[in-house]
């Protein structure tokens, strides 16, 4: 009987072994099932790093982009500025010069050929300003515009319209939209 205890004992020892084995095992199995699932978390955390990051960086590339995209515009737009003011203020003092070529052109002489010689100075200086843009303001005939013309008299003529222009004291120029120099009139009505 003894022996059989002891046998008894023995398996019961060997089952609370192999328990205490396959308890073991599954606990090893859980923990490394609790540490696949912790690394799957912490690649997932890593994850959402990374792309809040790419994210941030994106929107900074963006925002850069786009303030580069306005620099140059407001770049563009400050050098077409200063080459029109720079324009119109070479023009505005060769102005007179002009004025005094046209009046050289209408001149009566008795030599033609410099007559000719002058006329044909004015065509290229002509030619030169509306190579830039230069425009001269229209007159005679035209209606009054505050904007183009400065009123040196007025005077009432019943063949005229209202603040149509009757005679013209000295030409006015403009660069597309912007007057160099206005024209003074003399306004009639």
């Amino acid at each position: 009987m003894s022996e059989e205890k002891e046998n008894q004992s023995e398996n019961i020892e060997e089952k609370n072994s192999e328990e205490i084995n396959n308890s073991n095992e599954v606990e090893e199995e859980k923990v490394e099932e609790v540490k696949s699932q912790n690394s799957e978390n912490n690649d997932n955390i890593e994850l959402q790093n990374t792309k809040q990051e790419l994210e941030e960086t994106t929107d900074r590339l963006k925002r850069v982009m786009a303030e580069f995209e306005n620099y140059k515009k407001r770049s563009s737009k400050e050098r077409e500025f200063l080459y029109g003011s720079i324009l119109s203020d070479i023009v505005s003092s060769l102005l007179p010069v002009l004025d005094n070529l046209e009046n050289a052109a209408n001149t009566e002489t008795a030599d033609e050929n410099y007559n000719q010689g002058v006329e044909l100075v004015l065509k290229q200086f002509k030619d030169v300003l509306a190579a830039n843009n230069v425009k001269e303001i229209e007159g005679v005939g035209t209606t009054f515009d505050p904007e183009l013309h400065e009123a040196v008299s007025s005077v009432v003529d019943e063949s005229l319209g209202e603040k149509e222009i009757k005679e013209v004291y000295r030409k006015g120029y403009k660069i597309g939209n912007k007057v160099i120099r206005h024209s003074m009139v003399v306004v009639a009505n």
